[in-house]
This record gives C-alpha cells, structure tokens and sequence, in this order.
C-alpha cells in the first residue's frame, strides 16, 4: 500500500518535549508531502516508568528508546522519533536511522534558585544532574558543589529547582528552548567549560529498513551537516565502547571547507580526570576513531572503570 493511502503512525514517548519533537516531524513530513496522513502516539519506556532511581543505577542501553523501536518492529509504529542523544549507537535490529533533523542550541544550561550564575554558586551547594557527564565536567570546575541526581521532565526538573529542593540543576538547553521555557536559564556553559552528550540536541527518527518508500520520505528531512557532526560524536563514543550514561562528552560542526571539527572529552566522575582531544577530518567515522584512539592512548579504558 502506498504510504499516501495509509495513515503512519508516529509514535515518542509522553513528555511535553517528546510530544513536541514528534509533532515538529510530522509538521516536517506534511509541508514537504501534505499527501501523507500521520498521528501521534505515545509510549511509556522503561525510563518514564522508573522515577524513583538515579540514571546510571539503572542505565543500559535502549532505557528511553526500547519500547518504541519494539513498536515499530511490531507494526504499531511506522517511526519513532528520539532525542538522538539517548538513541544506542548500535543500530536495533531491523530499523536504521531514517533521518537527522536540524540541531537546537547543544549546550547545557543552568537553572538556579535565585537566578545564580554558575560561578555565584554558593559553596556547598546542591546542584542536580543525573549524567555522569556533566557531574564530572561541573565538579573539575567546582569540586566544592555537591551533586544530587534528579529526575523528571523539563519541568519537573526546573520546578524542583524553584521549589528549593536543589540550589541549581544542570540540563540541556534545546529542552527548555523548544518547549519555549528560555526564561528559565540562568547561566549558559560554553563548549570550552562543559561538552554535551554525543547527539545532544538532534532530532533521530527511526523507521524499519525494509520500509524503502517511507526512507525515501524521511531523506528529504535529512541534514547533511548535522548527520556528518552526529556521526563523528557517536563514531567517537562507539570506539570507546561506551553507551548513553558514559561521561563522554562531544560535539561536532562543519569546519570551514570541506569536513568536520571535533572536541571530545572522557571524564572521571568525581571530576579529577578529564581527558580531551580535537581534531578535524573529512571522514566522521574516521575521525571520531581517531580522537578515541588518542584519548585511549592516554587512559580512557582506565577512566571509564570507574564508573
């Protein structure tokens, strides 16, 4: 059956963002193809379900993805659509990575009690994050600040922060923007301060690789430059056989001409071991094995022991 003539489900989990990214690729699909029929529905992954523990606790791989990609291999999805930053490197078998969507702001973001900045942080004071990742690239800057896992959506998150429950709480930036919520940040970490997850920011939707016509439509939504920068980050994280909750942080962008430019950092959790690398090349893949090799070289395995 022609896709025009079948209604594709879209399914995402059932946070406010989540909903939000699956309706912005809908709103994609139809401006391009306003032939095609598609609705919205939500799953809950495992990840939702369990609230009440820290991440790396309960880490793995496919925590906040699973449940979807099980819907679209058993035909109750057509696509899924990800944050890709929580999307498994290896490929789940059967589905591939239909298309990468244009990139929001990837940086991390402060939200504070008082409207604090970073570095007007009290001493002591109790900063949530549940990544491995940005604990160790805050407490290298700040081994005073105590870190306390949190878990919620966006706004749970920031309404712990403003209730009291936590002087500040370290999260994405594309979150809060895309759900409009930029009133909200208090500080912004450049990329020199704290690195993101490999992917962070980017939109991922998956589909069933058997599925030609459907990849044929979601191509259209590729980005270029966005996937070669995605890809050298999770070529970097897979080489270091590291998974989601890993404090591995990388980012990625076109360079001027041809290829793509790259820093890459693998830290200790308490912050007192961080290891970084860049480098530029016109092969993501290559490129991101690179940067891996030389962090490697210097450590990495031993570093990520102690997570």
């Amino acid at each position: 059956m022609a896709l025009h003539a079948r209604m594709l489900v879209v399914t995402c989990r059932p946070s406010a963002l989540a909903r939000w990214q699956a309706q912005a690729v809908r709103e994609a699909l139809i401006r391009k193809f306003p032939q095609l029929k598609l609705q919205i529905r939500t799953i809950t992954s495992e990840g939702d379900r369990r609230w009440d523990r820290p991440l790396p606790e309960i880490g793995g791989q496919g925590l906040f993805t699973s449940a979807l990609q099980r819907a679209i291999r058993e035909g109750q999805a057509d696509l899924a659509v990800h944050s890709l930053k929580d999307l498994p490197v290896e490929e789940a078998p059967g589905l591939c990575l239909g298309a990468v969507l244009r990139r929001e702001d990837p940086r991390d973001v402060l939200v504070s009690t008082h409207g604090s900045r970073f570095e007007d942080l009290p001493r002591g004071a109790v900063v949530g994050t549940s990544s491995l990742r940005r604990q160790a690239q805050i407490l290298a800057m700040r081994p005073d600040l105590r870190i306390k896992p949190i878990r919620g959506n966006v706004e749970t998150r920031v309404r712990k922060v403003r209730e009291g429950e936590y002087d500040a709480a370290v999260m994405a930036a594309a979150g809060l923007l895309r759900l409009e919520l930029q009133e909200e940040i208090d500080d912004w970490f450049s990329l020199d301060h704290i690195l993101p997850a490999p992917g962070q920011g980017a939109l991922a939707v998956e589909c069933r690789s058997q599925d030609d016509e459907l990849r044929e439509f979601l191509m259209a939504l590729d980005s270029d430059s966005v996937r070669a920068a995605v890809t050298a980050e999770r070529a970097f994280l897979t080489a270091l056989g590291g998974g989601c909750s890993a404090p591995v942080g990388a980012f990625a962008q076109a360079g001027k001409g041809d290829g793509v430019e790259m820093k890459a950092v693998v830290a200790r959790p308490d912050g007192s071991r961080l290891l970084r690398a860049e480098g530029r090349g016109s092969d993501p893949i290559e490129l991101g094995k690179t940067l891996a090799s030389q962090v490697i070289r210097r450590g990495a395995h031993e570093v990520l022991l102690d997570v």
